[in-house]
C-alpha cells in the first residue's frame, strides 16, 4: 500500500524553481559565454548557489515530491563532478597526451548537464516527481 506524499509549499516550490534556473543561467554562460559549459556549471556561482541552496532547503523537502528533485538536482552537480575528476586525472596520467581524449567525455558531460537541467525543470513544471 502507497501512502500520499504530503504537499510541498508554494515557497518550496518556487524554490526548486529558482535552483533550476542558477543552473540553467550557468549552463547558458557556459553555452555562450567564453567559459566552458562544464566548467561554468561546476564552479560558476550560479551553480554553486544553487547547490548551497538545495542543501539549506533540503530537510523541508524531505517526504514532498519535491524531495525527488532536491536529490536530482544535488546528484548531477556531484555526478558530474565525479567524471570531470576523472577526466583531468586521466590526463595527469597521460602527461598531458590525455587532453585529446579527455575532451570526447566531457563534451558528454556537458550535454549531460543540459538533459539533466532541462528534464528536471520540465518534470518540474508538470508537477511530476523525479524518479532516482
Amino acid at each position: 500500500m502507497t501512502y500520499p506524499m504530503p504537499t510541498a509549499s508554494r515557497s518550496l516550490l518556487q524554490w526548486t524553481q529558482i535552483i533550476y534556473a542558477l543552473h540553467a543561467l550557468s549552463l547558458l554562460v557556459g553555452i555562450l559565454g567564453a567559459a566552458t559549459v562544464v566548467g561554468s556549471f561546476l564552479i560558476g556561482w550560479p551553480s554553486i548557489i544553487a547547490v548551497i541552496m538545495n542543501y539549506i532547503k533540503r530537510p523541508e523537502a524531505r517526504g514532498t515530491w519535491l524531495d525527488s528533485h532536491f536529490r536530482w538536482q544535488i546528484r548531477t552537480f556531484w555526478f558530474g563532478a565525479l567524471w570531470v575528476c576523472l577526466c583531468a586525472l586521466f590526463v595527469v596520467m597521460t602527461l598531458g597526451i590525455g587532453i585529446i581524449i579527455a575532451w570526447l567525455p566531457l563534451g558528454i558531460v556537458s550535454l549531460w548537464f543540459i538533459y539533466r537541467i532541462a528534464r528536471g525543470w520540465l518534470a518540474l513544471q508538470d508537477g511530476r516527481p523525479m524518479y532516482t
